[in-house]
């Protein structure tokens, strides 16, 4: 909250969708000042709460910061943003860097076919792309790379940027690499693909599953 009160672009709105907590959440979001919308409600998981803030945003291009994210430095916006991007442009692509140091850089391209190439906190989408789209519920830890990987296939317009747009936590479902994040991975791609693809998916998730497992 403090890497996103601190930015210096100030045109824009923030949802925070918080799952009906118990532990004080709701008390220090009162405590917010009016750039800073919240919902508490009960819901059925992350994915489903980004849905729900896709739907109270009303910004032109949408981004999403986990709770243990926080924004690489206070003008990263304001970088982002600072040059005028063409009306045809519906994806801006970043990179992102790990709390202890690694950095990602996110690729748009056919290799995520082969995996999720595109980290979700390096992105900035246009609204009218998720609001088609919505997060699939059916994937509790990969719906981002479902929609990441629709978008590839509908040849949308982006724009690549070198800018480390966030700091993101090491932990979390998808960094679990248990036998249900790969099965979710397999049935994006053939949901994708066609179920003839079915036997090269599986033996792909099948040798990512056993290369985690050995190191």
């Amino acid at each position: 909250m403090k890497s996103i009160h601190n930015q210096n672009f100030e045109n824009f709105e923030v949802w925070i969708i918080d799952g009906a907590s118990t532990d004080g959440t709701q008390e220090y979001l009162k405590t917010l000042g009016p750039r800073f919308n919240y919902i508490s409600e009960k819901d059925s998981g992350i994915y489903d709460a980004m849905n729900t803030g896709i739907e109270k945003s009303v910004g032109e291009w949408l981004y999403f910061l986990g709770s243990d994210d926080h924004f690489s430095n206070d003008s990263v916006l304001e970088e982002v943003f600072s040059t005028k991007s063409d009306e045809e442009i519906q994806m801006l692509v970043g990179n992102i860097e790990y709390s202890k140091g690694l950095r990602f850089q996110s690729e748009f391209s056919s290799k995520l076919w082969y995996k999720n190439t595109v980290h979700h906190q390096s992105v900035f989408y246009k609204k009218e792309l998720l609001q088609e789209l919505k997060y699939n519920l059916n994937y509790n830890v990969l719906a981002d790379y479902d929609v990441n990987l629709k978008l590839f296939r509908q040849k949308v317009s982006f724009r690549k940027i070198e800018a480390t747009i966030a700091i993101c936590g090491e932990d979390g479902v998808s960094k679990e690499y248990n036998w249900n994040l790969y099965k979710e991975e397999i049935n994006l791609k053939v949901s994708q693909a066609g179920i003839l693809s079915f036997p090269v998916f599986f033996l792909l998730g099948v040798t990512k599953y056993c290369f985690r497992r050995i190191f």
